[in-house]
Order: C-alpha cells, then sequence, then structure tokens
C-alpha cells in the first residue's frame, strides 16, 4: 500500500534529493488464487469502481485485471469532455451524479486529474436543432442541471472567431457553464493509485479468455496468467464488452465502431469553452498545451480497429474550418480511435446478467469519459449489495425486452 501523500511539502522534500526517492504510484503484483471481487478492464470505469469499492464498501481483496497497460482503451482516446446535460431523468441523475463527483475528484483522489469547468456550447444548426436543445434545456432546468439558452449573438460574444452564417449557420446554442474537460490519464492514474493504496491488486497484461461458470453462478476467470477464483466479478471493458458475454454464454444488444479525435499543433490560448456541434458532428477545446481537440463521428461499419477512416477527418476538419475559419491553416499533429459500444437508446448497461454474480458496465457509447466517477460509484455499489444502486437501476439489461427504453439519441452527440 502506498503512504505517500502529495503535496507541496512532499514536493519540497523530495527536490533535496533531485525527485529520485519518489514511490511508484502502484504496485505491479502477481494475481492471487483468489480474490472477493475482480474487476475486468483497467480503464477509468473499472478503476473507479475497484476504488469506491475498497473505500466505500470496504472490501478490500479486490484485483483489477487489464489486458494491456492502465487507460490504454477509451479511457486515453476521447476528447476528455465532461457534461451532464442529458435529456430523460435517469440519465440526469446518472451524469449529474458524475459531475459533482469531478468538482471534487483531484482532492478526493490527492491527485491532478486537472479538471476544468470551463464551459461547454452545444449549437444548433437548424430549427430541429433549436427545438431538440430547447425540449433538452426545458428538462435539464426541470431536473436541477444548470442549462442556459444563447442566441447567435451571445453564442458570437463567447466564441468571437465563429462563423454564424456559413454552411452550418449557427442558430443559438445551449450551454452548460458546469460542463468543460479532464486530464484523461490522469483520471486513470489518479484512481489506480488511490486504489493501490487501499489494497486493491492492478494487475495489466492480464487478458481474460473466458469465464468459470457453475450452476448459473460465476466462480471466476481464466486469465492468460491463470485461473483466478472469485466470488464476484465485474466486466467494464467498452467496445469489447459483448465479447466478453458470448464468453458468459449471453448476448448483448451492442454494436461497436472506431470513433475518431484528432489534435493540431499547438497555439496560444484563443477557446476558453468547449465547442459541440451535434448537426456536422464536429466539436472542438484548447487542451492546457495548446492543441486543438476536435471530436469527429463514429465510423459507418462495426469493427474493433483503434484507428479510423481517413474521409471521417476530411468531413469533419471540413466543417470546423467551415465553422471557424481562423483554423484553415493549422497543421494535425495527430489522430487516434476509441472503440465505442453502442446500444439501441444510446444509453448504457449497468446491470446483473443472467449469469448470478456477474455484473457489466457497458454501452457507453461516447458519454463513457464524462461518467467516469458517477459509473464506477454506482457499479461498485451496485456489486457490494444485493440490489443494483437506484441511480443505475434504470440501465438495467432488462430494459430490453421491457421496452423500457432510455432514449438518448439526440443528446448522446454523435453515437448516431
Amino acid at each position: 500500500m502506498r503512504d505517500m501523500k502529495y503535496s507541496i511539502f512532499s514536493l519540497i522534500r523530495n527536490a533535496f534529493s533531485y525527485h529520485q526517492g519518489w514511490q511508484q504510484a502502484w504496485r505491479s503484483p502477481d494475481p492471487k488464487s483468489f480474490y472477493e471481487v475482480i474487476i475486468v478492464g483497467g480503464g477509468g470505469h473499472g478503476l473507479a469502481t475497484a476504488y469506491y469499492l475498497a473505500k466505500e464498501c470496504h472490501i478490500r481483496n479486490i484485483a483489477v485485471l487489464e489486458k494491456g497497460w492502465l487507460g490504454g482503451g477509451n479511457t486515453g482516446r476521447n476528447t476528455t469532455i465532461v457534461r451532464s446535460n442529458y435529456l430523460w431523468d435517469a440519465s440526469a441523475a446518472l451524469y449529474d451524479h458524475a459531475v459533482n463527483l469531478w468538482h471534487s475528484l483531484s482532492q478526493e483522489l490527492n491527485y491532478n486529474v486537472m479538471f476544468s469547468p470551463r464551459g461547454l456550447l452545444h449549437l444548433a444548426h437548424s430549427v430541429h436543432d433549436l427545438q431538440e436543445i430547447g425540449r433538452r434545456g426545458n428538462s435539464n432546468f426541470l431536473n436541477g442541471i444548470d442549462a442556459e439558452y444563447l442566441s447567435p449573438e451571445q453564442v458570437k460574444k463567447m466564441v468571437p472567431f465563429i462563423n454564424l452564417n456559413c454552411r452550418y449557420p449557427v442558430l443559438g446554442a445551449l450551454l452548460q457553464r458546469r460542463g468543460g474537460t479532464a486530464r484523461h490519464d490522469a483520471v486513470a492514474w489518479g484512481y489506480a493509485r488511490a486504489a493501490d493504496a487501499l489494497g486493491v491488486d492492478i494487475i495489466q497484461n492480464c487478458e481474460v479468455t473466458g469465464f468459470d461458470i457453475e450452476n448459473a453462478t460465476v466462480k471466476g476467470v481464466r486469465t492468460s496468467r491463470g485461473d483466478i477464483r472469485a466470488n464476484k466479478v465485474g466486466c467494464v471493458v467498452a467496445g469489447h464488452c459483448s465479447v466478453l458475454a458470448e464468453m458468459a454464454g449471453f448476448r448483448l444488444p451492442i454494436e461497436s465502431f472506431p470513433l475518431q479525435a484528432l489534435v493540431s499543433e499547438p497555439v496560444k490560448p484563443i477557446i476558453d469553452c468547449v465547442v459541440m456541434s451535434n448537426g456536422v458532428h464536429a466539436y472542438i477545446s484548447q487542451s492546457d498545451k495548446g492543441e486543438l481537440v476536435i471530436g469527429a463521428s463514429s465510423d459507418a461499419y462495426n469493427s474493433y480497429s483503434q484507428r479510423g477512416s481517413f474521409n471521417i477527418i476530411e468531413d469533419t476538419v471540413g466543417a470546423i474550418v467551415e465553422l471557424y475559419p481562423l483554423f484553415s491553416r493549422m497543421r494535425m499533429l495527430r489522430q487516434w480511435g476509441g472503440i465505442v459500444d453502442v446500444t439501441v437508446d444510446r444509453s448504457p448497461i449497468i446491470s446483473k446478467t443472467p449469469i448470478a454474480n456477474l455484473y457489466f458496465n457497458c454501452g457507453w457509447g461516447t458519454g463513457g469519459f464524462k461518467a467516469t466517477p458517477g459509473s464506477g460509484h454506482v457499479f461498485a455499489h451496485s456489486i457490494a449489495g444485493q440490489d443494483m444502486h437506484p441511480i443505475a437501476a434504470p440501465f438495467s439489461i432488462d430494459r430490453f425486452s421491457t421496452g423500457a427504453l432510455v432514449d438518448e439519441g439526440a443528446a448522446a452527440a454523435v453515437a448516431h
């Protein structure tokens, strides 16, 4: 376990040794033969689940199994946006729970996750867009979530270099001031360090290849490093969730697609908020290093590839240049893709499964990063208790047979 607290005093103390005496942020233990709970997936959601299981549910014999390295999946392959302005009551409760946790997460973890509540704009380019943000804004207001409607002139005041009368005319916007960005790698590292300090075993390069199931009850997992027994197993593996579900003998109503993003060369600070444009699948913010972080749409075909198509990049950059002509001579620095797991109603699955003591947290589409602390918190309490956490209950897998869908096709941005 780790006992070093990050502070100005530890920084000064280690300066005398030229910063050679810092402890490792987390251990790299060999897997034990038995754990009370195994979390499959070492991304933000999985690490957050393990942390809250240890801290709030007082379960200390926990392992997080990651087939690669921590944060090597969607956690490190997104555009770092945080918001909670979703339409339905169930979604509002889940995502706003996450936003509330984001605001104190650095203090909670004793690790700077660089959360920046810089505000988030949703642009409207058509009458339909205006009706959608109006309806959603009213719903947000009724659920106690901050939402402001802006006129084109108010948008221009916030983003002076935007082109209001381009091919995609800006007719208005929905603003959530509590929204913003965070540092994706720092989120994974912060949760990993905090979970490790509570005794959680974080085991990298340990791929789950199957489940041990007896009498429709999970008894453990088979891995590339041997079989491991467990009382309960939680799976949080984003785009590969349907693969693990098939290993357990059931199917999930999920499709997996590559979702692309890119960053530009760094420039001086120019944009101090996040601007989303759902209608043309292009959104933009600026990182602390000065790079323009640009989100694109998902590819039109199913794939487990962590790269995307050049036509998506071309379409996205074309829309960005239309809206922000100032960026027409910017150079693209790098591009990447994440594997998004998309459900029919564009809402996640946080649920028990047909296999007793086996839980799945998946189907986040493009909403995964923003939900990280809230998702981990409610999933941990669901695994530890007999019943699902009240915030997680509406997202049961049973809704696809009962018809009680949580349709977030519009608010979920580019996952449609």
